[in-house]
């Protein structure tokens, strides 16, 4: 049975709910990442509940102008979102990514590092930024996931997929995403609506 870090609703709310795209991200991560603010939760639940919030890291891959686009195939671990295409590669953290600090900020980078080992392979080096949050609560989906954006800076367009699920792999300008918006699942739609505004 697998499980997932959670944070209560209740503590979201607190710090200000929002729909759509949020900046100030570290407030907010400070936060769910203090002790005791977060704690594992079995999936099937988690992704029925909606006093809760499945937090999880959303990572963006820019090089030189253009941002990687995939398409979620049939064997993506979230069934409601097959077949749309999507700018991030996200997933859940799990108990193996905890470490010294906990359920805290060690254990969070853990996990970001993991997932993307586990389904990109990544030519040349890299840097990573928080951008923001994304929350969608028009949604069943997103009623019970809260998304943190990572940006990741590529030294080389050197990317392939790593597993089934992620199939079509392209770089894409800004514009050439908005054309395709339609397509995009909601967190992708959200997005690229931010980074067409900065």
């Amino acid at each position: 049975m697998e499980h997932v870090l959670v944070i209560p609703r209740s503590l979201f709310d607190e710090l200000g709910s929002f729909q759509g795209f949020q900046g100030d991200a570290q407030r907010y991560l400070s936060a769910m990442l203090a002790p005791g603010a977060n704690f594992f939760m079995e999936r099937p639940a988690a992704e029925m509940d909606p006093t809760h919030k499945q937090l999880i890291p959303y990572s963006l891959f820019h090089h030189e102008g253009r941002y990687l686009c995939y398409t979620r195939g049939g064997k993506s671990g979230e069934k409601r979102l097959v077949a749309k295409r999507s700018v991030g590669i996200g997933g859940h953290i799990n108990p193996v990514d905890q470490s010294q600090d906990g359920l805290g900020e060690t254990m969070y980078f853990n996990s970001i590092e993991r997932e993307i080992t586990e389904e990109l392979v990544l030519g040349g080096t890299h840097t990573q930024r928080v951008i923001g949050l994304i929350n969608d609560d028009s949604s069943e989906v997103g009623s019970v996931h809260l998304g943190v954006v990572h940006l990741f800076e590529l030294s080389s367009a050197e990317v392939s997929s790593n597993e089934e699920a992620i199939q079509d792999l392209q770089f894409y300008t800004l514009a050439e995403l908005q054309d395709m918006r339609e397509s995009l699942e909601a967190w992708s739609q959200i997005v690229v609506g931010h980074l067409e505004g900065r």
